[in-house]
């Protein structure tokens, strides 16, 4: 049983990236499944810190991506959802290729959801570990009052 309540389209997540962050990070949504969402990110000087390794903040800019994209498509259309706290372990270094997150539930309430998000290498290493807490708002009504 799927955790989506929405139609995930990767083409059409892709186009909602452009003038943002990722889209500079060169973010690329790849793969879905029932219940899990991947995408993956160079290491290039794009996403380099000084030393020419990639950046933990990166790192932490696509595990954010995938989270609350993924907690966005697991609530009905009057709710939506924000980042309240995110966690990195950077586990390990890396100076070129591309990395592939992908966030997996461990929670999904009502007022809140727990997404981890394990990033990796091309030999399916471990980069980094992170955790997201996700706050489930609903819409506000329009309560205006016309004259």
């Amino acid at each position: 049983m799927t955790i989506w309540k929405k139609t995930l389209d990767i083409e059409q997540l892709n186009r909602s990236s452009k003038n943002t962050l990722i889209e500079h990070l060169q973010i690329q949504y790849t793969t879905f499944d029932d219940n899990s969402i991947s995408a993956t990110m160079p290491v290039s000087p794009i996403t380099h810190q000084p030393l020419g390794m990639l950046h933990g903040g990166a790192s932490v800019v696509l595990a954010e991506t995938l989270g609350s994209v993924a907690a966005n498509m697991c609530v009905d259309d009057n709710f939506f959802c924000v980042g309240l706290d995110i966690n990195a372990n950077h586990i390990r270094a890396m100076r070129s290729g591309y990395v592939t997150g992908t966030a997996t539930p461990i929670h999904l309430g009502v007022s809140t959801q727990v997404w981890q998000i394990n990033i990796v290498d091309e030999r399916e290493r471990l980069v980094c570990s992170s955790r997201l807490t996700i706050a489930v708002k609903k819409h506000k009504s329009d309560k205006r009052v016309t004259k």
